[in-house]
């Protein structure tokens, strides 16, 4: 027997955490040959900046590299957030050196590439915290990167824990499976589901 003020928290691991760790390397990559593309053009203009042709070379080569060598660090996503940092600063930043050299397809490029490297950075930042499901009688509020998806019993057929993982099958034909964090004793993974079902 349930009353209304039931309400589970369960930690998991975000749904799109698995996704951005496989995107990580691209990203990283894709940032890596702008800067190196960028160092090229400012050693073949007119009046090179040498300076800065090995500035962008150097970070290039850097973002290239940092994929094989962030598994290294001891805390991946601290190294991970600074990088990202590290890339959106020098895209702005460099935008208005190339702005104030009359070239401004390439301070456009790179003004652009230092806001989606702050978006996804800000974006890995919020996906590694800690994060939860909430579960009480109106339904499941289920973390989204800016914020919580509220989703009501109605729209489910079936809710389930079991085996580390928390199984959400939807009316449309959809299933959800989620890794769950914390350990649960058997007695209240029964009670859990328990409730689950009587919702349903």
């Amino acid at each position: 027997m349930t009353d209304n003020t039931t309400q589970y928290r369960i930690r998991i691991l975000h749904p799109n955490a698995m996704t951005r760790l496989r995107l990580q390397p691209v990203m990283h990559g894709l940032a890596g040959i702008l800067f190196l593309m960028n160092g090229i053009g400012t050693y073949n203009s007119p009046s090179p900046n040498w300076a800065m042709a090995i500035f962008f070379i150097v970070l290039g080569l850097g973002s290239l590299a940092f994929p094989f060598v962030m598994r290294r660090f001891r805390n991946i996503q601290s190294a991970n957030s600074m990088a990202r940092l590290i890339q959106a600063f020098v895209s702005l930043t460099g935008c208005l050196f190339f702005l104030s050299h009359m070239q401004p397809l390439i301070g456009i490029l790179l003004f652009l590439t230092g806001i989606a490297s702050a978006y996804i950075g800000w974006a890995e930042y919020k996906i590694f915290q800690p994060c939860y499901v909430k579960i009480d009688m109106m339904g499941l509020a289920l973390p989204g990167t800016f914020s919580d998806r509220t989703i009501g019993w109605n729209q489910l057929n079936n809710v389930i824990l079991r085996n580390d993982l928390l199984t959400i099958d939807f009316k449309n034909n959809k299933v959800l499976q989620l890794e769950v964090l914390d350990e649960r004793g058997a007695t209240t993974v029964d009670e859990m589901n328990h409730f689950f079902k009587s919702r349903i």
